[in-house]
């Protein structure tokens, strides 16, 4: 007998009594436990210097583990920001990446802003999706004081399977050590590595306003992708999108859990599912954007198995085929790369095959859980956000 989805998930917080059906996973952007050499990472190796950051090398905590997670008020921040950005822009110079999504800033410091100038950063980035700031500190002040910065824009997530610098699990790491080629293991069974996804998509309030910097790198390579998910909701036919509005979709943790596992990783934190509308109206700027994507999303509440396929397989190819609302950003040391997981995707480029360490760090806020505003059809003759 088939699973009855509809009928089982009740509590978007309440495991989901189906056979998940596994989406794209990015198991080749993280080595894990099993092959991580924290011997390598402190002297170096041959060809590669000792870990740039020691303090942020990853530990797993096999025996610490944490409760569901409970409801919190989210409070957005870029609605009380001036959007004319004098406090975060005054002495910046701003260079657009694409058209439609991301920007490159210098002469700004993250960790040097008051509550005024974040209240705009939430703002800006929301409005461009992604934008890597240059000639940061953030990787060399204490973690503590990242993470103060970070917390002004919601509750600290803690990531169920990731490494994370010691003391400090509310820090995702995306490490991949010296010498670790495991990479090519992965590409014996793929052809690429691209793994669109936003972030902890199955948590009942996935993350806002995002940071993720930049501690050690490859000379070349080691990319990331961001996809515009307002302009691939707009990308779409009116009739198409009131299709679209009112459908909700389940997200799973279950998949990230297992392969942790498999890996000799941790589990921190008993996987969940939540359910989501499709498309999702962000608080600060009133766009609607597309949210689903292949690495969590799961199934079409309401829908039979091949209907919900046919649809987001359609989804994720529209996303994925849109390089024109699209852009790559490009790391460099003291690079800190801050973006609106509400209404992007994104994906690492695993591109080098040297052995060099990438080694970033996440600050991953959560926000509100994902609403959804009534469907209106565009004025021809309007320019700007469909409200």
């Amino acid at each position: 007998m088939a699973p009855a989805l509809v009928d089982t998930v009740v509590h978007e917080q309440s495991p989901v009594n189906f056979k998940s059906q596994a989406g794209q996973y990015k198991e080749a952007a993280f080595s894990g436990p099993k092959v991580y050499r924290k011997d390598l990472e402190l002297r170096g190796t041959g060809e590669h210097a000792p870990a740039r950051y020691p303090n942020y090398l990853p530990v797993w905590d096999f025996e610490k583990k944490y409760p569901p997670l409970e409801p919190f008020e989210h409070y957005e921040h870029g609605k009380d920001a001036d959007a004319s950005f004098p406090n975060l822009l005054k002495d910046a110079k701003v260079a657009d990446l694409t058209a439609n999504i991301g920007a490159e800033v210098t002469g700004v410091q993250l960790s040097k802003l008051t509550d005024a100038g974040k209240d705009e950063l939430a703002l800006f980035v929301a409005q461009k999706k992604v934008v890597a700031f240059r000639d940061q500190d953030f990787a060399d002040v204490p973690i503590k004081d990242a993470l103060n910065v970070g917390g002004y824009f919601g509750r600290h997530h803690i990531h169920p399977t990731s490494g994370a610098p010691e003391g400090y699990p509310e820090v995702h790491l995306v490490h991949r050590g010296a010498d670790d080629t495991t990479a090519r293991d992965f590409f014996e069974e793929r052809t690429n590595s691209v793994t669109w996804h936003s972030d902890i998509t199955y948590e009942k309030q996935p993350p806002g306003t995002t940071f993720l910097y930049l501690l050690d790198g490859p000379a070349a390579g080691g990319d990331t992708l961001f996809a515009n998910q307002a302009a691939a909701y707009n990308r779409l036919s009116d009739e198409f999108k009131k299709r679209l509005h009112g459908l909700k979709v389940v997200h799973s943790a279950v998949e990230q859990a297992d392969n942790s596992r498999n890996r000799g990783g941790v589990v921190r934190r008993e996987p969940v599912t939540s359910i989501h509308p499709l498309v999702r109206t962000h608080p600060a700027t009133g766009e609607k954007a597309l949210f689903v994507n292949p690495q969590f999303s799961r199934r079409i509440v309401g829908f039979k198995k091949e209907e919900s396929d046919f649809l987001l397989n359609f989804l994720y190819d529209h996303i994925a085929k849109g390089q024109d609302f699209q852009a790559r950003v490009k790391w460099a040391p003291g690079t800190v790369v801050v973006w609106d997981n509400r209404v992007t995707a994104h994906s690492a480029l695993v591109d080098w095959d040297d052995g060099a360490r990438r080694h970033l760090a996440r600050i991953t806020p959560q926000a509100e859980a994902p609403y959804e505003t009534p469907f209106e059809e565009r004025n021809s003759g309007a320019v700007g956000f469909e409200y």
